[in-house]
């Protein structure tokens, strides 16, 4: 008997609801509702742009479709960079029969002009463009920047920052699309990454792709066409494969905005590359724009953080421990002193997570700050004025 209430009650519901979505109640139209739950998407390769039945038209979005569309947009703002240099071939030797005593002879070998497509940069406005420190290093060379549609600009003036592995090149180019930049700090981990560059130095506009796999690394960075390494901190990390020759490129998001210059690649695993955030890059574009030169507050020192356990083994303060003080820097001017330990700045206390560059970083050229120094088992507060490192 009970159960039959049951079945009495789930059947008067029945009728009610049916009664109040034929009524019109609560602004329903059935007709459309039936419209569209039988609507079904067609299997296979969907298309871009589908027709429901009614000619309504709607935009479906696959990861290909992404990936095609920031292409689409950005490639004509992606360039190579290319070097051309003299090198001496090595000294040839000769057999001359006529000479008994030395019949084996050195020639010097000729010098021979080389050129090569070695990094990769995006175009940020007009004639300027954007690329890494380490692609552009050799200073007894000349550089070019070659666009999607083939067009070569020689590189008229190189700008390098002291403080990041970044560059901008000066070339003679008016009306050149420019990339649209997005802001690094709110990437998240996990969403969609797309590298465009000139992988191996040798295939332009290669397009790979993947996700942000971690944000905030730290790696020490360099050519691999050259001899030199940089340490880079707040580095992004992507899985999106990255190659020798895409250094400079764009990093992108599924919008195309830009949020990181591509740096590096793990020589030690695979699909572990890095990327400068790009916010580092506006922030020393504004800077460029307003005075021609990019301007770092400069103090003058040599340091080495000192962890917590080294402090508490030794009696000393945690701090900035100064290995070498630079002759005529700020720093010496204001009288720091190699071993000089440096606690705060500007009664901000200096640890492994705000340390010393961290700290000149946030201040502007012509600061004075004052710093609090340990030495010889006693605190005394010096105040500096920062110079530019851009001098």
């Amino acid at each position: 008997m009970k159960f039959q209430k049951i079945l009495l009650l789930i059947a008067a519901g029945f009728l009610v609801v049916g009664a109040v979505v034929s009524s019109g109640q609560f602004g329903l139209n059935w007709k459309f509702i039936e419209k569209y739950i039988s609507f079904k998407l067609p299997q296979g390769n969907i298309p871009q742009t589908t027709t429901l039945p009614g000619d309504e038209k709607v935009r479906v979005v696959t990861e290909e479709s992404v990936v095609i569309d920031v292409v689409d947009k950005v490639s004509p703002s992606v360039v190579t960079v290319g070097i051309t240099q003299t090198k001496k071939i090595g000294d040839i030797l000769e057999f001359n029969p006529f000479d008994p005593f030395s019949p084996f002879q050195r020639r010097p070998g000729k010098s021979q002009k080389l050129e090569q497509d070695i990094g990769s940069g995006f175009i940020v406005d007009g004639g300027l463009v954007v690329t890494n420190k380490h692609v552009v290093e050799v200073p007894d060379a000349t550089y070019r920047v070659i666009t999607k549609d083939d067009k070569t600009y020689e590189v008229k003036k190189i700008y390098r920052d002291p403080s990041n592995d970044l560059a901008i090149l000066k070339i003679d180019a008016n009306g050149l699309p420019a990339v649209e930049m997005g802001d690094s700090d709110k990437i998240k981990v996990g969403q969609m990454a797309i590298a465009i560059g000139t992988a191996l130095g040798e295939f332009r506009h290669t397009v790979t792709t993947g996700v942000i796999s971690g944000v905030g690394r730290g790696i020490e960075a360099g050519s691999p066409f050259e001899a030199s390494a940089e340490r880079l901190d707040n580095v992004i990390q992507t899985d999106a494969a990255i190659n020798p020759g895409n250094s400079g490129g764009p990093l992108l998001n599924s919008s195309g905005q830009v949020v990181g210059v591509n740096t590096a690649v793990s020589a030690q695993g695979q699909n572990i590359g890095f990327a400068l955030p790009i916010n580092v890059v506006k922030e020393a574009l504004a800077n460029f724009n307003a005075t021609g030169q990019f301007n770092r507050p400069f103090l003058g020192v040599r340091y080495q953080m000192i962890p917590k356990q080294t402090a508490i083994l030794n009696d000393i303060p945690i701090g900035a421990y100064l290995q070498e003080v630079i002759d005529g820097s700020p720093a010496d001017k204001s009288g720091l002193k190699a071993e000089d330990i440096i606690i705060k700045i500007d009664e901000n206390k200096l640890t492994d997570e705000n340390d010393l560059a961290k700290a000149i970083s946030k201040k502007k050229v012509g600061d004075t700050v004052s710093l609090t120094v340990w030495r010889e088992e006693k605190e005394s507060d010096i105040k500096v004025t920062l110079g530019n490192q851009g001098d």
